[in-house]
């Protein structure tokens, strides 16, 4: 069970990774769509929390500095350990400003910090497959370029359980 911090895009950003995500499946690749509860929102997370207390993080990260909608390029597919592939935007240095200032708001309230998402560790990353087998990468990945370049509008963001799928919304954009 993990807590994420996560950025969310705008309708059609949304769109165009869900319908990646359901072209992948009929592919016979296994995406988010299909992860655990299939309740998941194509996002990017600042940070995933491995023991946090909710009320205390939500209150933290709304604290901090509402910098509004932005825009991501995105225009690589990364593959990481275990099967998981990744789209990859390119990272402007504000992006990794932000992403420190929630790492840090969520440490001040005693929240634990994945490994993975530790200042000067995070690559964002917003994820299409979870367990892709080495066989269907070049399926994969040519399904991805088929859609990237994407611009991706970031509109809003929330805190995001990952067991359960459950959303609690921000007022801020971090």
């Amino acid at each position: 069970m993990a807590l994420g911090v996560c950025l969310l895009f705008d309708g059609r950003t949304e769109r165009a990774l869900r319908n990646l995500w359901q072209r992948l499946e009929k592919q016979g690749v296994p995406t988010l769509q299909s992860h655990t509860h299939g309740l998941h929102h194509p996002h990017l997370s600042y940070v995933v929390l491995l023991d946090w207390e909710l009320d205390a993080v939500h209150a933290a990260v709304q604290e901090l500095a509402d910098h509004g909608p932005f825009e991501l390029t995105l225009d690589a597919v990364a593959a990481f350990r275990r099967g998981r592939v990744s789209l990859v935007p390119g990272i402007a240095a504000e992006l990794i400003t932000r992403q420190q200032a929630v790492v840090a708001a969520a440490r001040a309230v005693g929240a634990r910090v994945h490994k993975h998402y530790e200042v000067d560790r995070w690559l964002p990353h917003i994820s299409l497959a979870t367990r892709a087998q080495a066989d269907k990468l070049p399926r994969l990945v040519a399904a991805a370029y088929d859609v990237l370049p994407l611009t991706a509008r970031v509109t809003r963001a929330a805190l995001i359980d990952s067991s359960t799928g459950r959303l609690w919304s921000l007022r801020n954009v971090p």
